[in-house]
């Protein structure tokens, strides 16, 4: 009778999730991909890197497991199979992840090199509004070896000559440079450089310092296919920036082959701040346009034929010819991921009306990130992968409540434009909620009127920019582009100014300090939960939302910051600003800096005082005092006696520790030094009552391949022209 009870009861307690869990049988399957980039997720959290067969050995082990389980569904044993098939989704993307970094190793600089004459293929041409970048493969490098060799390097080149010159993908040419490994993040949790150029082989960075000579034009007959395509990219990007002159012009290259790198900066800022970014991104938004302006454009044609509408499928014919069309489009725009996930989908769509079949579907969507993640798993970190992701679930998700309650009723003109700014209206705001949190953790910024700049600029890029530059793809193998693009280009200028004009408006974007890593979790997690399944303990998910965008409100920038070579420093005033030791020197990491602040680029003060008078500074370095604690930056060795006695933590760029008084400094107090610069990168300090917390690049994190452990005490003690050289342009 006790057992009897006791099942009874737990049934009773267990039985309405029983219930959602048997009702949402269809929906089950969208957690598949879920599952797998958790693994993939796990994977890139470690830190340290795995065995290569901890991954296989995991998902090989859980197979067999859900393998066993299925043989006893029907005895209701469903609980173990799937947890077993879980766990072998998770052990799948862990091993896809883990196999992925070990196919793309390849050799990365150690060192600065230079000035060398640097002899590549060029794979790469990126005009930016103030240079020309050059990204070579099968590089040669004197005074490297050639098993050190990277498999590409990456040169930046300004002034004259690069007005004077023209390069296209397939060249060899011979580059005095000077080049440097990939550098890591300005800050604890700030954007990974080296592990992004580790995934693109990407093994070094600098810029040329002399006249770049061509070794070798450009073969089209020995050139690969990817060469190809890039030389077409380059040709179209130039042949719309010569039709359309100024800013839209680099808009409009962007629009067509997703090249956004000539973009002037005061453009795209206000493209982010007035919340039309994601029309320069290529998405699913304009592949989306393109297939359907070729699907509807061909059966709008072959209609007009009737001894060919009336005996043929000139649906299905034009949906066949729209996948090569969008396939295409896909290519010469860059092939991103959002391009990927959206010709995923879209092709997907068109083969649904090949085969008479429904188009669009959350289905579609956990296909695609499928796809995806197995090809470049390392995606899934990135801000492109979850907020194209995010917007199209949500969309998706945000559609299927409304299915059946929006209804145009009668058609009248005056009805049908007002169902489609509604549309837009809507489709803003559901993409809009679903990536600001991604929005706010990689880029701190909040787009306060892009719903309302969204329904002036949408409508002008689908119903005018886009079947522009579908029939400027059209017309530019006859030489008859200009015909296309300089229309195009009055549409772009429109969408250019009404990003400028919502951008200038008060308030118009809000700056937030970067979420914390286990926030955006939650928000993931829950935003996934909410809108993945279909019943009403959906709104559970909302919780999570809740909880991870509450993380906001705890986040806490550093007091502290100093680069990787100590020759730039930064404090937190009680208003919150940062004041830097140098307003000249390090003005990239400077802007992270602020960034990750939630401060505006080229808002930080200059030492020696803050307003509050916690920062006092003379000849010998400056002394930093916040809730109680203090840090002392030293300037010079003899700021040692008197800091190491009043301070809590010593901060220098000279090594700490040689001396009997240094080595009771370090006994003492906190000490950063060259050493620990060096080894372990930029560090952040968080200055409380009840002690310092620091964090490291480095230790952030961890022991994995793109996070080079070669710099040494050796190197970093060797001169301190190591760490003062002049700094060359940001790569």
């Amino acid at each position: 009778m006790t057992g009897a009870g006791e099942k009874s009861e737990s049934q009773g307690f267990f039985g309405p999730l029983m219930t959602l869990w048997g009702a949402e049988r269809e929906r089950r399957v969208l957690w598949l991909p879920v599952l797998f980039g958790l693994g993939i997720a796990q994977y890139f959290a470690l830190p340290v890197e795995p065995a290569w067969w901890w991954g296989p050995a995991g998902g090989a082990a859980a197979g067999l497991a859900a393998l066993g389980f299925y043989r006893r569904l029907e005895a209701g044993d469903e609980a173990g199979f799937v947890l077993a098939v879980s766990l072998a989704l998770f052990s799948a993307g862990f091993a896809v992840a883990t196999l992925r970094t070990l196919a793309v190793a390849a050799p990365v600089l150690e060192t600065r090199v230079g000035p060398v004459t640097v002899q590549g293929r060029i794979v790469q041409v990126e005009s930016l509004p103030d240079a020309t970048r050059l990204t070579l493969e099968r590089p040669r490098i004197p005074r490297v070896e050639p098993h050190r060799t990277p498999d590409k390097v990456r040169i930046r080149i300004s002034g004259k000559q690069r007005a004077e010159s023209r390069w296209t993908p397939g060249m060899w040419i011979a580059v005095p440079a000077v080049l440097s490994p990939p550098p890591p993040p300005s800050a604890p949790g700030a954007f990974d450089f080296q592990r992004m150029a580790y995934f693109q082989r990407l093994g070094g960075v600098g810029y040329a310092v002399g006249r770049v000579e061509i070794a070798a034009p450009a073969d089209d007959a020995a050139g690969s296919w990817p060469l190809a395509v890039e030389r077409l990219r380059q040709r179209i990007s130039e042949t719309a920036r010569a039709a359309i002159p100024g800013p839209a012009g680099a808009v409009a290259a962007a629009l067509l082959t997703g090249d956004r790198s000539a973009i002037p900066a005061e453009v795209m800022d206000a493209m982010r701040d007035s919340g039309l970014a994601h029309l320069l991104a290529i998405s699913g938004l304009h592949v989306g346009l393109v297939a359907g302006i070729l699907f509807i454009g061909l059966r709008a044609g072959l209609a007009l034929i009737p001894a060919i509408a009336l005996r043929h499928p000139i649906k299905k014919w034009a949906a066949a010819a729209a996948i090569p069309g969008a396939f295409a489009y896909a290519l010469v725009a860059g092939a991103t991921v959002p391009t990927q996930r959206a010709f995923l989908m879209i092709g997907l769509v068109l083969l649904a009306v090949l085969f008479d079949r429904r188009g669009i579907s959350m289905r579609l969507v956990a296909w695609a990130a499928f796809v995806v993640l197995a090809l470049q798993p390392e995606s899934l970190l990135g801000a492109s992968f979850q907020m194209s992701f995010a917007a199209v679930v949500a969309l998706i998700a945000g559609y299927e409540v409304l299915r059946g309650r929006l209804n145009v009723g009668e058609r009248t003109l005056a009805r049908v434009v007002l169902f489609y700014v509604a549309g837009v209206a809507i489709t803003t705001l559901l993409a809009g909620t679903a990536t600001a949190p991604f929005a706010i953790y990689h880029f701190n910024r909040y787009a306060a009127f892009g719903l309302v700049a969204n329904v002036i600029a949408v409508p002008i890029t689908a119903l005018w920019v886009m079947p522009c530059a579908v029939l400027a793809f059209v017309l530019m193998p006859f030489g008859l582009a200009g015909l296309a693009l300089v229309p195009m280009g009055w549409g772009v200028a429109a969408i250019d100014a009404t990003a400028a004009w919502v951008a200038g408006w008060p308030g118009a974007v809000a700056l937030l300090p970067s979420m914390p890593a286990w926030g955006l979790a939650l928000v993931t997690v829950g935003g996934l939960w909410l809108c993945l399944w279909r019943k009403r303990w959906r709104l559970f998910g909302l919780a999570g939302v809740a909880a991870g965008m509450a993380s906001l409100l705890i986040v806490r920038p550093p007091d502290v910051l100093v680069d990787a070579s100590g020759q730039l420093t930064a404090v937190r005033g009680a208003d919150g600003g940062l004041h830097v030791s140098s307003l000249t020197r390090g003005r990239f990491q400077r802007d992270v800096w602020l960034r990750l602040a939630g401060r505006e680029e080229g808002d930080a003060l200059a030492f020696p005082k803050t307003r509050d008078g916690s920062l006092g500074c003379d000849a010998l370095g400056c002394v930093y005092r916040a809730r109680g604690k203090t840090a002392a930056l030293a300037r010079d060795r003899a700021a040692l006696i008197e800091d190491c006695w009043t301070a809590d933590a010593v901060i220098g760029d000279f090594p700490i520790g040689r001396s009997a008084m240094e080595r009771a400094c370090r006994d003492r107090a906190l000490t950063i030094d060259r050493f620990k610069l060096a080894r372990d990168g930029a560090h952040a300090l968080w200055l409380d009552p009840s002690g310092i917390r620091v964090e490291t690049v480095n230790g952030a994190r961890g022991e994995r391949p793109w996070v080079p452990r070669e710099r040494s005490t050796r190197r970093a003690a060797s001169s301190s022209a190591a760490s003062g050289r002049r700094a060359g342009p940001a790569p």
